[in-house]
């Protein structure tokens, strides 16, 4: 495991008028019952912010015009797969994520927020969720990066 690389990750943490963080849940069954924010690859040539409104787009639905980014996250997070994932996400290429985290307030209504406007679409599910909630809904082994993330942007919100 310590011989692969991490893939290489942008994600977006949107917050609502009411101070609400969104979060999606997964399609994939094996994640039932989880929550995240909006993230994954970055493409080659993509910068990390550009990766993270993508992302949030073709998650959510959410243009880009409807989001103020407030921030970034002052450093890249890591997390490490469970071994029964290793070799089995990504094509086995990657022992886990170094993500890019950018917090952003939505300006517009959930009447834009659109879960099939990218096929395939990777949310069956969202809601609006208080900041505290967000570590207890992720699954175990992301959990370290989404209470730092809580704590970092904690006053922007």
């Amino acid at each position: 495991m310590s011989d692969l690389p991490y893939r290489p990750c942008a994600g977006f943490m949107l917050v609502n008028a009411e101070r609400h963080v969104f979060v999606g849940e997964r399609i994939n069954p094996s994640a039932h019952g989880f929550w995240q924010m909006p993230q994954g690859g970055i493409d080659p040539g993509e910068d990390e912010r550009t990766a993270a409104l993508r992302e949030l787009e073709e998650e959510t639905g959410i243009a880009p015009n409807l989001v103020d980014v407030i921030a970034p996250a002052s450093k890249p997070m890591r997390y490490d797969l469970p071994p029964e994932l290793l070799g089995k996400v990504w094509k086995g290429k990657y022992r886990g994520q170094v993500q890019h985290w950018f917090l952003g307030r939505f300006r517009g209504s959930d009447a834009d927020i659109n879960l099939e406007a990218h096929d395939p679409a990777e949310f069956h599910a969202y809601r609006w969720v208080e900041l505290d909630q967000l570590p207890d809904l992720i699954v175990p082994f992301k959990r370290h990066v989404y209470a730092a993330l809580v704590e970092e942007f904690r006053d922007l919100i």
